[in-house]
């Protein structure tokens, strides 16, 4: 076990979390409860973590605690936090396996003291709960949550890591292993899902729920029941036979579809899932610590950390926006449309904002459907019990459609999601432009068209600003906001302000065309289906990036996108820079037929290219081999990443990066685009020199 020394050597900025004991009386015992609180001594907006110095105060606790000889030991935390796992920003520090063995080791040294306690030991989860956290929470016997708790999560395999102080060999053995899949891979996979308080009960993660108004006096209530025999919490009987080499099977089934294999983390967690059937704790934990000292030694881990830091600290201080001071009120919201995408903007709007939203379309029935959809949206959301009837029928009450646009007079924000052609967005503006005052703000939904030339001919361009959302707009958290050439502060200000209340992550681009992520995703897509019309069979193209381990493959988005809407990008941005962008002849010729997908399958699910599509596209003899494939995408998107900075898109490579991560589902663990080609030397190969510093996202030199 690590020193006090050693652990402030080794972590010298850490944020201690500090752990206090104090002897509880409680009724119905002859001794006292030994009552551990974890706090580091911030409010919640800094949770608790784990760093080597933290577990040094938390053992010295427990020798406290156990010196005592009370009838129970129970670990809380402060204040809407129990704890969220290790310390990351320590994490990125460590340049040497002796030492990530070391901090590995004492973690599951400290926590194992609750797990083979003779004295009972409890966990009073009072808050968010992840990661380390958790792991701290399931050493213990015993477990209570509030049931206002907002996060419960083992979130490791989302960075590229796994849960290493214990996860891997505790869960399963309590819940069972495939509840233990889908909460170590298939939900930190599927976006860093989070448990609900009711969740993890149904699970067995925790044995109580309790109101969150005196879930310390509950907890205890409930610990002297256990204490004194008369309760008993039930656990499941584990299958570590068939049912266990199903839940190994469905776990390598999802890392394969999730990461294709390019993930060290998630590929040892399934190894240790494996191990934990039958393994005991001496066997599981030591793995997990070797583990462990692996993966915090691989650029891929780092580059998971750079994600992590650019989502939660990057993304909330956009680089570039103007002073919030700057930003007006918005207390009625403007929709011109009321398609798919409408409908889904004035679900948000009316969702986030709580005010008055109005919906136009060219049509009655079409504006009658755009507001029945947001009233059916919001009756799931009722159905779901995620809001109450009296907020479902305020919701519902807030949003109406109009075929008039003079109903937009007293709006101060109005955005357009109509079809993606620049006169038809210039009339709208001109439209509207008639009916509001000239401080409200006109916000586009364009994917590529320029909001300078859309605000050409108004008398107010300065209030025009792009506001580029992503499909699906409920899940995906990244607002692209664009500044044309005449957008000010003020603007800017408000449309920053809008998006934060939307709780989008927001960056800032230059107007260019197709922006940032539509922009590189074309390019990628391009090139791809540049070397399929050279010769290169369909199942190479398409299998040449699995490498990177990304969220779809090219066919894939393709099919995502929407072929028109791909083409139509594509013409767009060959338009701009023809000697860059290209466009497919037989992607015009997939999408005048009206195809939608490459790919067919049969009654086994066998995948094999539709013979119709084969048909019509015309193929040269020149194929590429899979790595010619990807060399030719991954060159392109350093080219255009480096001409995009040199443009000025956005402030820096992490801009583009953030927009990957948050705009196209792009893995924590690959860091973005800027990381990978970095350390996969094609930013040298194309550029001359990497996109980032040395040591970011990368191993630091010990």
């Amino acid at each position: 076990m690590i020193s006090a020394a050693e652990a402030k050597d080794a972590f010298p900025d850490e944020v201690v979390t500090h752990a206090t004991t104090r002897l509880v009386s409680v009724p119905g015992l002859d001794k006292p409860v030994a009552l551990i609180t974890i706090d580091n001594g911030h409010d919640h907006n800094r949770p608790s973590t784990f760093g080597p110095q933290s577990l040094v105060s938390l053992n010295a606790a427990l020798d406290e605690a156990f010196a005592a000889e009370p009838a129970a030991i129970a670990v809380t935390g402060k204040p809407f936090v129990f704890a969220v796992g290790a310390d990351l920003s320590g994490v990125e520090q460590i340049a040497r396996r002796d030492l990530a063995v070391q901090i590995a080791q004492t973690g599951h040294d400290v926590f194992r003291r609750l797990t083979e306690s003779a004295i009972p030991t409890f966990a009073f989860v009072n808050g968010a709960a992840m990661g380390g956290g958790l792991e701290l929470a399931l050493s213990c016997h015993y477990r209570t949550l509030a049931d206002n708790v907002a996060a419960i999560a083992l979130p490791e395999v989302f960075l590229g890591l796994f849960p290493g102080w214990g996860g891997t060999q505790l869960l399963p053995n309590l819940v069972g292993p495939d509840a233990a899949v889908t909460v170590i891979i298939e939900n930190a996979l599927n976006q860093n899902k989070m448990l609900k308080p009711a969740q993890a009960l149904e699970l067995g993660i925790t044995d109580e729920l309790f109101g969150s108004a005196d879930f310390l006096e509950q907890s205890l209530a409930w610990l002297v029941r256990v204490v004194r025999g008369e309760h008993t919490p039930a656990r499941p009987e584990i299958d570590r036979g068939s049912g266990w080499d199903a839940a190994i099977g469905r776990a390598k089934a999802v890392v394969e579809g999730k990461t294709k294999g390019a993930s060290p983390g998630a590929n040892k967690a399934v190894e240790l899932l494996e191990l934990a059937r039958n393994a005991d704790l001496d066997t599981g934990y030591a793995a997990e610590t070797e583990a462990l000292a692996d993966v915090l030694m691989t650029d891929t881990l780092r580059a998971g950390l750079y994600s992590f830091n650019l989502v939660n600290k990057r993304a909330k201080r956009p680089a570039g926006a103007p002073d919030r001071s700057l930003a007006r009120k918005v207390g009625k919201v403007g929709i011109v449309g009321a398609g798919l995408m409408a409908s889904q903007l004035a679900l948000l709007f009316v969702r986030r904002l709580k005010v008055p939203v109005v919906l136009t379309d060219i049509d009655q029935d079409r504006i009658d459907q755009g507001v029945s959809s947001v009233h059916d949206e919001v009756g799931k959301l009722l159905s779901k019990g995620r809001i109450s009837p009296d907020e479902a029928n305020r919701l519902k009450a807030l949003v109406t459609g109009s075929l008039d646009k003079a109903d937009f007079a007293d709006a101060d924000f109005v955005i357009e999601a109509v079809f993606e052609e620049l006169g038809v967005k210039r009339q709208v503006f001109a439209e509207v432009e008639q009916h509001v005052s000239a401080e409200a703000v006109l916000a586009t939904n364009t994917s590529s068209l320029s909001v300078t030339q859309m605000a050409a001919g108004l008398r107010h361009p300065e209030r025009v600003v792009g506001f580029h959302f992503f499909n699906p707009v409920a899940v995906l958290p990244l607002l692209e906001i664009v500044r044309g050439e005449r957008t000010d502060d003020t603007t800017l200000a408000t449309a920053f302000a809008v998006g934060k209340q939307l709780r989008k992550s927001c960056v800032l681009v230059k107007d260019a065309p197709a922006f940032v992520v539509n922009r590189l995703l074309t390019r990628f897509l391009g090139e791809v289906l540049a070397t399929v019309d050279e010769g290169t069979p369909f199942d190479v193209a398409d299998s040449a990036l699995d490498p990177l381990g990304l969220p779809m493959s090219p066919m894939t988005l393709l099919q995502l996108v929407g072929p028109p809407v791909a083409l139509h990008v594509a013409e767009t941005m060959h338009e701009a820079f023809p000697d860059r962008f290209g466009v497919s002849d037989n992607l015009r010729r997939f999408v005048e037929a009206g195809k939608n997908a490459v790919w067919t399958w049969d009654e086994q699910g066998n995948q094999r290219l539709d013979p119709e599509v084969a048909e019509l596209w015309r193929q040269d003899d020149r194929p590429s081999t899979a790595e010619q494939v990807r060399e030719r995408a991954l060159s392109a998107l350093a080219e255009e990443v480096r001409i995009m900075l040199d443009e000025g898109v956005v402030a820096e490579a992490q801009d583009i990066d953030l927009c990957l991560i948050l705009g196209a589902g792009w893995p924590f663990w690959l860091g973005g685009i800027t990381p990978y080609l970095d350390r996969s030397g094609v930013s040298e190969k194309v550029n001359g020199k990497p996109f980032l510093a040395p040591g970011v996202a990368s191993v630091p030199s010990a």
